[in-house]
């Protein structure tokens, strides 16, 4: 019965644990990058990378004040928006990727747009609602 119980636990905690599951999701995706929030404390955190809830209408998470796409998590970008801060924006084709952790009215726009620090990217960026 307690090999039973043991083999329960260790199969809950792989599933729990992100090593053990499915992480092929990017790091934008862990970390939620482009997700709607309230407080520094709504956008997850990883070891190297700081995000914060910047000052768009209902939130954004990211990196503000990025100086290259090095700054940024995977599958994000360092982008120059037009208030004149650089931002780590979230990368897109479509807008629906810009928009799983976000409400209907506060959605992102997939955009071409965008002034990349790095100009030789061709892809979008999630751009979110005005200030």
């Amino acid at each position: 019965m307690r090999f039973f119980f043991a083999f329960i636990a260790c199969a809950l905690a792989c599933c729990v644990l992100p090593s053990c599951g499915d992480d092929s999701g990017t790091e934008a995706d862990r970390l939620g990058v482009g997700a709607q929030c309230n407080v520094d404390d709504d956008c997850n955190q990883s070891e190297k990378l700081v995000q914060s809830c910047l000052s768009f209408k209902g939130g954004y998470c990211g990196v503000e004040g990025c100086k290259s796409d090095a700054d940024c998590p995977e599958q994000s970008a360092c982008v120059t928006h037009d208030d004149g801060v650089n931002y780590c924006f979230r990368v897109c084709r479509d807008k629906p990727e810009c928009n799983v952790n976000r409400d209907a009215d506060l959605e992102s726009n997939c955009s071409s747009s965008v002034d990349f620090v790095d100009s030789s990217r061709t892809d979008k960026a999630c751009v979110p609602p005005g200030k």
